[in-house]
């Protein structure tokens, strides 16, 4: 008897569990799709760096750290469905530099835009990680040893990331993560959308679903 009436407990906390997660993540839903309609700058921004078709009915947003290990797994990944998707997906960054004095690197990266090397330095960034970014060993002075491969003028890197608008943009980028609940990086919103659960086959199933719906 005593069993049976713990068994029905179990399984009416189970239910309660699981009925009010449902209810969470449809509300967390609706907020966010309020958002993108009525808010979508939170989104995105006039200084958000934006690759692909500008007309392209699916758009990626991702709250990235230059530092993040799990930002460059992932880079490749979104590349991919960019490339086999031509002229439908674009990818939008935003910035959330949550690792130790990874708002330099956000820094050198915005530097590196009015050189018109913003993409070929993020990618040099990711592929050299492991050399100045290894969460065991950091090393962040070693960046300049890699940054030569994206053809930067590297005294000019050094001048113009310590433009003030460079601090305002980043904050705000910041603002708009606290805003999203984007508490790591990548934080990725497709149409408005929040990538939940948090994984790359998540990811695909996502984006597939609003090209599914888009095109």
């Amino acid at each position: 008897m005593k069993y049976k009436v713990f068994l029905g407990i179990s399984l009416a906390l189970i239910g309660l569990f699981v009925a009010t997660s449902f209810y969470y993540k449809n509300e967390q839903a609706r907020m966010y799709g309020s958002m993108a309609l009525n808010n979508s700058s939170v989104f995105v921004r006039d200084h958000s760096p934006t690759l692909g078709q500008a007309d392209a009915k699916v758009t990626i947003v991702e709250f990235m750290d230059p530092a993040c290990e799990t930002c460059a797994a992932f880079s490749p990944i979104v590349k991919g469905m960019m490339k086999a998707n031509p002229g439908k997906i674009k990818l939008t960054l935003r910035y959330a530099p949550f690792h130790d004095g990874a708002d330099n690197f956000v820094k050198i990266l915005e530097a590196a835009r009015k050189q018109g090397k913003y993409w070929e330095t993020l990618d040099v960034m990711f592929k050299s990680q492991s050399g100045w970014a290894s969460h065991s060993n950091p090393q962040p002075q070693r960046i300049w040893e890699f940054l030569p491969k994206a053809g930067l003028d590297i005294d000019q890197i050094k001048k113009d990331m310590n433009d003030p608008a460079i601090a305002k943009l980043i904050e705000q980028d910041m603002a708009d993560a606290k805003t999203l609940n984007v508490r790591k990086t990548p934080g990725f919103f497709v149409n408005g959308k929040p990538l939940e659960p948090f994984g790359a086959g998540q990811l695909r199933q996502l984006v597939q679903s609003e090209l599914n719906a888009n095109y």
